[in-house]
């Protein structure tokens, strides 16, 4: 990454144990978050505190992020993400995803949330009430569009973060990707 490494604190401490527990490795991302941890654990909060109270299934969430990543060019999140999407339903689809294409095995809403996902990536003020409404059409209800829509805000946030300071995927994360999912990840910065 483009910063130095942050000063050991209890606190950058704890993120890297989080980390080693979790993943067996600290995640490059975490050294780039380690210059401000408490950042770092609200956004985690806040993501956790959205996605725990929505109807947004955990696929659908694993299908905004690989819509959100593969429209942006976010390396990191497409493999850590697509990874999840191929957990969830198949590689092929993941693939699909992260390729900005739909796949016949998701279902009206996924499709739905993928194509407003790319919208609001590539250009939220070029969203329409149609747009919504497509969302409507596809069984989501008012709530669900504003949490769909603070999800992608949101990770778009922290893959522009990690993007813009220079933050290189994991080896480890792309090592244990899926042979699809490794494949159609040919953007953004690559594992190292």
């Amino acid at each position: 990454m483009f910063l130095m490494p942050a000063s050991d604190t209890p606190e950058t401490a704890c993120l890297y144990e989080r980390d080693q527990a979790q993943m067996g490795f600290v995640m490059n991302l975490s050294r780039a978050w380690a210059w401000r941890p408490d950042v770092c654990e609200a956004f985690v909060a806040l993501r956790g505190q959205l996605s725990a109270h929505s109807a947004l299934s955990p696929r659908e969430l694993a299908v905004m992020v690989c819509a959100m990543a593969g429209t942006l060019g976010d390396a990191y999140c497409s493999l850590a993400w697509g990874s999840r999407l191929a957990q969830a339903a198949s590689g092929e689809t993941a693939s699909a995803v992260l390729q900005g294409r739909d796949d016949d095995a998701m279902s009206p809403r996924e499709r739905a949330l993928a194509g407003w996902t790319r919208r609001v990536v590539d250009d939220p003020n070029g969203t329409t009430a149609a747009d919504v409404q497509s969302l409507r059409d596809a069984g989501l209800a008012e709530r669900e569009i504003f949490e769909a829509t603070v999800f992608v805000a949101l990770r778009l946030a922290f893959s522009t973060v990690n993007d813009a300071l220079g933050v290189l995927p994991d080896a480890a994360l792309a090592d244990a990707a899926p042979p699809a999912i490794r494949s159609a990840v040919s953007y953004g910065r690559q594992p190292r």
